[in-house]
């Protein structure tokens, strides 16, 4: 299922389904079925229907939202061997693990924000009639040492645009890895009909900002005293680029 397609149903069982498993991140069919008090039959039979549409996929005897987002992809750079590709569910723990060490060495408030959001819901990718939110990853075997992340309303007058986070753990850099992820969110942003892509951060991380520039980024605001860190105020650099 595509990124701008908002979901559409033949049945309100089609609906509650859907919005079970989106509300999960992923669960298994049986306690699917019996949380939504369906008869298993029955169940399967709409969930036939919705993996058929595209909606739905069953992974390792669970099923989760189908977003469209392509397949792992791997790197070697200076002796470092990574890959990047769409997270998955049982992600989350590493993505906001990562997140919080980072942004406890680093100043970058969205990030953090987007750590405690998913942290506290328990699911990391959306895909409804409010939001849709993506993440990629990196991972050393098998380990999460990075992550991109893109989120979108669906209000119409501002779905055109997705807020971008996007980080490397410090022992990881200099091997290229945030560059590819932050390739391979903009790929999927602009496959996904997404025109502009922005970052706000801390005008006191001159490497985030930096980072960015390197990418086509160009700060398009600044915000005076935006933050309190450590008891001053620091302005905030709003960031963006077309795509």
């Amino acid at each position: 299922m595509q990124a701008r397609q908002t979901p559409a149903f033949e049945t309100p069982d089609h609906r509650r389904i859907y919005e079970y498993v989106e509300q999960q991140g992923t669960v298994a069919p049986r306690e699917a079925a019996e949380a939504l008090e369906m008869d298993p039959e029955q169940f399967h039979h709409e969930l036939a229907v919705l993996k058929r549409d595209g909606y739905l996929e069953e992974q390792d005897d669970t099923i989760r939202v189908a977003l469209e987002a392509g397949t792992a992809e791997e790197y070697t750079s200076n002796g470092v061997g990574f890959t990047i590709r769409p997270a998955r569910q049982e992600d989350l723990a590493g993505i906001v693990g990562v997140i919080r060490k980072i942004t406890s060495e680093k100043t970058y408030l969205v990030a953090e924000t987007v750590a405690q959001q998913v942290d506290f819901e328990g699911v990391l990718i959306r895909h409804n009639d409010v939001e849709t939110r993506m993440f990629f990853v990196a991972t050393v075997a098998d380990d999460v040492i990075g992550w991109a992340h893109l989120e979108a309303p669906e209000l119409e007058k501002l779905s055109h645009a997705a807020k971008l986070t996007v980080g490397v753990l410090d022992e990881y850099r200099r091997h290229g890895i945030g560059g590819h992820l932050l390739h391979r969110s903009l790929e999927w942003a602009g496959s996904h009909g997404y025109q502009r892509v922005y970052n706000s951060i801390p005008a006191t991380n001159q490497e985030a900002a930096r980072f960015l520039e390197d990418h086509g980024f160009e700060t398009e605001a600044i915000r005076k005293e935006q933050y309190m860190i450590d008891g001053e105020f620091t302005a905030e650099l709003m960031m963006a680029r077309s795509l």
